[in-house]
Protein backbone atom coordinates (compact mmCIF):
# COMPACT_ATOMS: atom_id res chain seq x y z
CA UNK A 1 0.00 0.00 0.00
CA UNK A 2 1.18 3.51 -1.09
CA UNK A 3 2.94 5.48 2.12
CA UNK A 4 0.35 8.65 1.15
CA UNK A 5 -2.69 6.37 1.47
CA UNK A 6 -2.06 5.06 5.22
CA UNK A 7 -4.08 7.67 7.14
CA UNK A 8 -7.11 7.22 9.02
CA UNK A 9 -9.02 9.91 11.45
CA UNK A 10 -9.07 8.82 14.74
CA UNK A 11 -7.58 5.04 14.58
CA UNK A 12 -7.12 2.49 17.57
CA UNK A 13 -3.77 2.69 19.23
CA UNK A 14 -2.97 -0.54 17.82
CA UNK A 15 -3.80 0.69 14.18
CA UNK A 16 -2.13 3.59 15.17
CA UNK A 17 1.05 1.81 15.52
CA UNK A 18 0.96 -0.08 12.81
CA UNK A 19 0.58 2.73 10.54
CA UNK A 20 3.58 4.41 12.55
CA UNK A 21 5.63 1.05 11.44
CA UNK A 22 4.60 0.55 7.96
CA UNK A 23 5.20 4.79 7.19
CA UNK A 24 8.30 4.18 8.34
CA UNK A 25 9.26 1.42 6.56
CA UNK A 26 7.62 3.14 3.70
CA UNK A 27 10.16 5.76 4.26
CA UNK A 28 13.34 3.47 4.67
CA UNK A 29 12.85 1.69 1.12
CA UNK A 30 12.14 4.85 -0.51
CA UNK A 31 15.79 6.20 0.41
CA UNK A 32 17.42 3.27 -0.26
CA UNK A 33 15.63 3.26 -4.09
CA UNK A 34 17.56 6.62 -4.22
CA UNK A 35 20.76 5.75 -2.47
CA UNK A 36 22.00 4.23 -5.74
CA UNK A 37 21.16 7.69 -7.99
CA UNK A 38 22.82 10.15 -5.52
CA UNK A 39 25.89 7.68 -4.78
CA UNK A 40 26.22 7.97 -8.56
CA UNK A 41 26.02 11.76 -8.90
CA UNK A 42 28.07 12.30 -5.63
CA UNK A 43 30.96 10.05 -7.20
CA UNK A 44 30.08 11.97 -11.02
CA UNK A 45 30.84 15.07 -8.96
CA UNK A 46 33.78 14.72 -7.51
CA UNK A 47 35.30 12.13 -10.90
CA UNK A 48 37.79 11.54 -12.07
CA UNK A 49 40.18 11.72 -8.17
CA UNK A 50 42.86 9.52 -9.42
CA UNK A 51 44.42 8.81 -13.05
CA UNK A 52 42.09 6.89 -15.69
CA UNK A 53 43.06 4.06 -17.58
CA UNK A 54 42.78 4.40 -21.58
CA UNK A 55 43.06 0.60 -23.44
CA UNK A 56 44.36 0.94 -26.94
CA UNK A 57 43.66 -2.58 -28.14
CA UNK A 58 46.23 -2.22 -31.34
CA UNK A 59 49.82 -1.64 -31.02
CA UNK A 60 51.04 2.14 -31.22
CA UNK A 61 51.17 4.00 -34.35
CA UNK A 62 47.68 3.20 -35.99
CA UNK A 63 44.27 5.29 -36.06
CA UNK A 64 42.96 3.99 -32.79
CA UNK A 65 46.61 4.86 -31.19
CA UNK A 66 46.39 8.53 -32.84
CA UNK A 67 42.97 9.17 -31.88
CA UNK A 68 43.25 7.63 -28.63
CA UNK A 69 46.33 9.53 -27.15
CA UNK A 70 44.53 12.52 -28.54
CA UNK A 71 41.76 12.47 -27.12
CA UNK A 72 43.38 11.43 -24.07
CA UNK A 73 45.49 14.18 -23.67
CA UNK A 74 42.47 16.62 -24.17
CA UNK A 75 40.55 14.71 -21.31
CA UNK A 76 43.53 15.53 -19.18
CA UNK A 77 43.54 19.29 -19.51
CA UNK A 78 40.05 19.34 -18.91
CA UNK A 79 39.34 17.31 -15.74
CA UNK A 80 42.93 17.47 -14.27
CA UNK A 81 43.60 14.32 -13.81
CA UNK A 82 45.44 11.96 -15.99
CA UNK A 83 44.39 9.77 -18.83
CA UNK A 84 46.88 7.39 -19.70
CA UNK A 85 46.95 5.82 -22.79
CA UNK A 86 47.52 1.63 -22.56
CA UNK A 87 48.33 -0.24 -25.31
CA UNK A 88 47.03 -4.11 -25.51
CA UNK A 89 47.48 -5.22 -28.43
CA UNK A 90 46.42 -8.63 -30.01
CA UNK A 91 43.60 -10.90 -31.72
CA UNK A 92 42.31 -8.18 -33.45
CA UNK A 93 41.62 -6.11 -31.07
CA UNK A 94 39.97 -7.96 -28.82
CA UNK A 95 42.32 -8.55 -26.03
CA UNK A 96 42.68 -5.25 -25.15
CA UNK A 97 38.38 -5.19 -25.43
CA UNK A 98 37.97 -7.97 -23.15
CA UNK A 99 40.58 -6.14 -20.26
CA UNK A 100 38.22 -3.62 -20.80
CA UNK A 101 35.12 -5.45 -20.36
CA UNK A 102 35.82 -6.93 -17.36
CA UNK A 103 37.43 -3.74 -15.88
CA UNK A 104 35.43 -2.35 -12.66
CA UNK A 105 32.55 -0.18 -13.68
CA UNK A 106 33.86 2.94 -11.94
CA UNK A 107 34.83 5.28 -14.54
CA UNK A 108 38.52 4.37 -14.41
CA UNK A 109 39.01 2.38 -17.15
CA UNK A 110 37.94 3.48 -20.72
CA UNK A 111 38.41 1.78 -24.00
CA UNK A 112 39.22 3.64 -27.56
CA UNK A 113 38.04 1.81 -30.50
CA UNK A 114 37.77 1.30 -34.34
CA UNK A 115 34.88 0.31 -36.49
CA UNK A 116 36.62 -3.29 -35.93
CA UNK A 117 34.99 -3.44 -32.69
CA UNK A 118 31.53 -4.42 -34.57
CA UNK A 119 32.96 -6.89 -36.72
CA UNK A 120 34.49 -8.65 -34.24
CA UNK A 121 31.41 -11.21 -32.84
CA UNK A 122 30.75 -12.21 -36.56
CA UNK A 123 34.77 -12.92 -37.17
CA UNK A 124 35.59 -14.05 -33.70
CA UNK A 125 32.46 -16.31 -32.53
CA UNK A 126 34.18 -17.37 -28.93
CA UNK A 127 34.19 -13.62 -28.26
CA UNK A 128 35.47 -13.73 -23.98
CA UNK A 129 32.82 -10.66 -23.78
CA UNK A 130 29.49 -9.75 -24.89
CA UNK A 131 30.13 -6.85 -27.76
CA UNK A 132 26.87 -5.51 -26.80
CA UNK A 133 26.02 -6.33 -23.24
CA UNK A 134 29.28 -5.94 -21.80
CA UNK A 135 30.75 -2.56 -22.78
CA UNK A 136 29.24 1.04 -23.11
CA UNK A 137 29.13 4.31 -25.96
CA UNK A 138 29.91 7.14 -24.18
CA UNK A 139 30.81 9.32 -27.39
CA UNK A 140 31.98 8.73 -31.22
CA UNK A 141 34.68 10.76 -32.13
CA UNK A 142 35.16 10.53 -35.77
CA UNK A 143 35.33 9.01 -38.82
CA UNK A 144 37.99 8.55 -41.75
CA UNK A 145 37.01 7.81 -45.27
CA UNK A 146 37.73 5.79 -48.04
CA UNK A 147 38.27 5.78 -52.06
CA UNK A 148 37.78 2.77 -54.36
CA UNK A 149 40.68 2.77 -56.54
CA UNK A 150 42.14 1.11 -58.85
CA UNK A 151 45.80 0.73 -60.96
CA UNK A 152 45.64 2.38 -64.32
CA UNK A 153 45.62 -0.53 -66.26
CA UNK A 154 41.95 -1.59 -65.39
CA UNK A 155 40.14 -0.31 -68.41
CA UNK A 156 37.11 1.23 -65.54
CA UNK A 157 37.22 4.49 -65.77
CA UNK A 158 33.63 4.99 -63.29
CA UNK A 159 32.12 2.59 -60.44
CA UNK A 160 29.31 1.34 -63.29
CA UNK A 161 32.54 0.88 -66.04
CA UNK A 162 33.74 -0.97 -63.11
CA UNK A 163 30.80 -3.12 -61.84
CA UNK A 164 30.38 -3.89 -66.04
CA UNK A 165 33.93 -5.59 -65.65
CA UNK A 166 33.83 -7.35 -62.61
CA UNK A 167 30.03 -8.67 -63.98
CA UNK A 168 31.36 -9.75 -67.37
CA UNK A 169 34.58 -11.31 -65.14
CA UNK A 170 33.68 -12.55 -62.07
CA UNK A 171 36.35 -13.27 -59.51
CA UNK A 172 38.92 -12.47 -61.93
CA UNK A 173 39.21 -8.45 -60.62
CA UNK A 174 41.63 -8.98 -57.35
CA UNK A 175 41.97 -6.57 -54.29
CA UNK A 176 44.34 -5.82 -51.68
CA UNK A 177 43.15 -6.04 -47.81
CA UNK A 178 44.20 -7.68 -44.74
CA UNK A 179 41.93 -10.47 -44.08
CA UNK A 180 38.96 -9.93 -41.91
CA UNK A 181 40.27 -6.14 -41.35
CA UNK A 182 38.31 -3.03 -41.76
CA UNK A 183 39.48 -3.14 -46.04
CA UNK A 184 38.28 -5.89 -46.66
CA UNK A 185 34.87 -5.43 -45.23
CA UNK A 186 34.64 -2.25 -47.41
CA UNK A 187 35.10 -4.48 -50.14
CA UNK A 188 32.49 -7.49 -49.14
CA UNK A 189 29.71 -4.30 -48.76
CA UNK A 190 30.84 -3.10 -52.37
CA UNK A 191 30.61 -6.89 -53.57
CA UNK A 192 27.12 -7.48 -51.06
CA UNK A 193 25.37 -4.57 -52.60
CA UNK A 194 26.35 -4.76 -56.36
CA UNK A 195 26.09 -8.07 -56.61
CA UNK A 196 29.49 -8.62 -57.90
CA UNK A 197 32.38 -10.77 -56.57
CA UNK A 198 36.35 -10.09 -56.89
CA UNK A 199 38.96 -11.86 -55.59
CA UNK A 200 41.12 -11.10 -52.39
CA UNK A 201 44.76 -10.82 -51.99
CA UNK A 202 45.36 -10.61 -48.14
CA UNK A 203 48.55 -8.99 -46.70
CA UNK A 204 49.42 -8.15 -43.51
CA UNK A 205 48.25 -4.50 -43.65
CA UNK A 206 46.70 -1.59 -46.20
CA UNK A 207 49.95 0.00 -46.79
CA UNK A 208 51.28 -2.89 -48.14
CA UNK A 209 48.32 -3.92 -50.30
CA UNK A 210 48.03 0.17 -51.40
CA UNK A 211 52.24 0.02 -52.49
CA UNK A 212 51.02 -3.14 -55.03
CA UNK A 213 48.06 -1.56 -56.06
CA UNK A 214 49.56 0.91 -57.15
CA UNK A 215 52.68 -1.41 -58.65
CA UNK A 216 49.96 -3.19 -60.51
CA UNK A 217 49.98 -6.43 -58.64
CA UNK A 218 46.51 -5.75 -57.16
CA UNK A 219 44.02 -3.99 -59.67
CA UNK A 220 41.58 -2.34 -57.35
CA UNK A 221 41.18 -0.97 -53.40
CA UNK A 222 39.37 0.61 -51.59
CA UNK A 223 41.70 2.74 -48.99
CA UNK A 224 42.24 5.76 -46.70
CA UNK A 225 41.36 8.65 -48.71
CA UNK A 226 44.52 10.27 -47.09
CA UNK A 227 46.96 7.31 -47.71
CA UNK A 228 45.67 7.06 -51.92
CA UNK A 229 44.99 10.55 -52.22
CA UNK A 230 49.03 11.27 -53.11
CA UNK A 231 48.97 8.82 -55.31
CA UNK A 232 45.78 9.67 -56.60
CA UNK A 233 47.07 13.48 -57.35
CA UNK A 234 50.15 11.95 -59.16
CA UNK A 235 48.05 9.87 -61.58
CA UNK A 236 49.14 6.59 -60.57
CA UNK A 237 45.47 5.00 -59.20
CA UNK A 238 42.73 6.15 -60.63
CA UNK A 239 39.76 7.17 -57.74
CA UNK A 240 36.07 6.10 -59.26
CA UNK A 241 34.48 6.74 -55.97
CA UNK A 242 34.33 8.21 -52.04
CA UNK A 243 32.98 5.78 -49.53
CA UNK A 244 31.00 7.99 -46.81
CA UNK A 245 27.77 9.09 -47.02
CA UNK A 246 29.09 12.37 -48.59
CA UNK A 247 31.52 13.65 -51.19
CA UNK A 248 35.04 14.25 -49.35
CA UNK A 249 36.18 17.93 -49.14
CA UNK A 250 39.40 16.87 -50.21
CA UNK A 251 38.09 15.24 -53.61
CA UNK A 252 34.41 17.48 -54.06
CA UNK A 253 34.79 16.33 -57.95
CA UNK A 254 34.68 13.07 -56.80
CA UNK A 255 31.44 10.96 -56.32
CA UNK A 256 30.13 8.47 -53.76
CA UNK A 257 29.95 5.24 -54.65
CA UNK A 258 26.46 5.56 -53.80
CA UNK A 259 25.96 8.07 -56.50
CA UNK A 260 28.75 6.04 -58.79
CA UNK A 261 26.57 2.87 -58.93
CA UNK A 262 26.16 1.30 -55.89
CA UNK A 263 22.64 2.70 -54.10
CA UNK A 264 22.85 2.13 -50.51
CA UNK A 265 26.62 2.11 -49.74
CA UNK A 266 27.76 3.94 -46.96
CA UNK A 267 31.25 3.06 -45.38
CA UNK A 268 33.90 4.82 -42.99
CA UNK A 269 36.49 3.83 -40.70
CA UNK A 270 34.85 5.46 -37.02
CA UNK A 271 36.63 5.66 -34.12
CA UNK A 272 34.72 6.00 -30.38
CA UNK A 273 35.31 5.29 -26.51
CA UNK A 274 33.65 2.95 -24.60
CA UNK A 275 33.46 2.07 -21.23
CA UNK A 276 32.18 -0.98 -19.06
CA UNK A 277 28.63 -1.31 -19.08
CA UNK A 278 27.49 -0.90 -15.24
CA UNK A 279 29.52 2.39 -15.37
CA UNK A 280 27.25 4.73 -13.88
CA UNK A 281 25.46 7.22 -15.86
CA UNK A 282 26.71 10.45 -14.60
CA UNK A 283 30.06 9.58 -15.11
CA UNK A 284 29.21 8.93 -18.78
CA UNK A 285 27.73 11.84 -18.88
CA UNK A 286 30.83 13.40 -18.17
CA UNK A 287 33.05 11.97 -19.97
CA UNK A 288 30.20 12.97 -23.11
CA UNK A 289 30.08 16.31 -22.54
CA UNK A 290 33.81 16.68 -22.06
CA UNK A 291 34.60 14.97 -25.24
CA UNK A 292 32.10 16.86 -27.07
CA UNK A 293 34.11 20.41 -25.77
CA UNK A 294 37.52 18.56 -26.43
CA UNK A 295 36.16 17.33 -30.48
CA UNK A 296 35.02 21.18 -30.61
CA UNK A 297 38.17 22.89 -29.99
CA UNK A 298 40.04 24.50 -32.86
CA UNK A 299 43.77 22.55 -31.93
CA UNK A 300 42.27 19.25 -31.81
CA UNK A 301 40.18 19.10 -35.16
CA UNK A 302 42.86 20.10 -36.64
CA UNK A 303 45.50 17.26 -35.65
CA UNK A 304 42.71 14.94 -36.28
CA UNK A 305 42.33 16.78 -39.21
CA UNK A 306 45.89 16.13 -40.27
CA UNK A 307 44.59 12.21 -40.03
CA UNK A 308 42.33 12.22 -42.22
CA UNK A 309 39.55 12.16 -39.64
CA UNK A 310 36.01 14.30 -39.82
CA UNK A 311 35.03 15.15 -36.78
CA UNK A 312 31.96 13.16 -35.20
CA UNK A 313 30.37 13.14 -31.62
CA UNK A 314 27.00 11.98 -30.63
CA UNK A 315 25.12 11.17 -27.37
CA UNK A 316 26.10 7.87 -25.40
CA UNK A 317 22.39 6.32 -26.32
CA UNK A 318 22.80 7.59 -29.88
CA UNK A 319 26.24 5.39 -29.82
CA UNK A 320 25.41 2.55 -27.99
CA UNK A 321 22.26 2.22 -30.43
CA UNK A 322 24.50 2.91 -33.16
CA UNK A 323 26.55 0.11 -31.92
CA UNK A 324 23.63 -2.42 -31.55
CA UNK A 325 22.81 -1.63 -35.38
CA UNK A 326 26.14 -1.80 -36.83
CA UNK A 327 26.88 -5.30 -35.20
CA UNK A 328 23.79 -6.51 -36.69
CA UNK A 329 24.28 -5.34 -39.98
CA UNK A 330 28.16 -6.26 -40.37
CA UNK A 331 26.85 -10.09 -38.88
CA UNK A 332 24.41 -10.44 -42.39
CA UNK A 333 27.57 -9.08 -44.68
CA UNK A 334 30.45 -11.07 -43.03
CA UNK A 335 28.51 -14.27 -42.72
CA UNK A 336 26.83 -13.83 -46.39
CA UNK A 337 31.01 -13.37 -47.41
CA UNK A 338 31.68 -16.48 -45.53
CA UNK A 339 34.82 -14.07 -43.83
CA UNK A 340 36.66 -15.89 -40.67
CA UNK A 341 39.46 -13.45 -38.46
CA UNK A 342 42.46 -14.82 -38.44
Amino acid sequence: MPCNHLLFVNPPEPVNRMLKVMQAICMVITALAFMPLCNAQTAASTYPEKPVRVIIPFAPGGGVDVVGRLVSAKLTDALRQQFVADNRSGAGGTVGTDMAAKAPADGYTLLTVNSGFVYSPSLYPKLPYDTVKDLTGISRLGSSPSILVVNNAVAAKSVKELLALMKAKPGQINYGASVGGTLHLAVALFEDLAGVKGTLIPYKGGGPALIDTVGGQVQMMIAPLTSALVHVKANRLRALGASGAKRSPMLPDLPTIAEAGVPGYEYATWYGMLAPAATPKPIIAKLNQNIAKALGSADLRDKLGQQGLEIESDTPEQFSAMLKQEVTRWTRIIRAAKIQGE
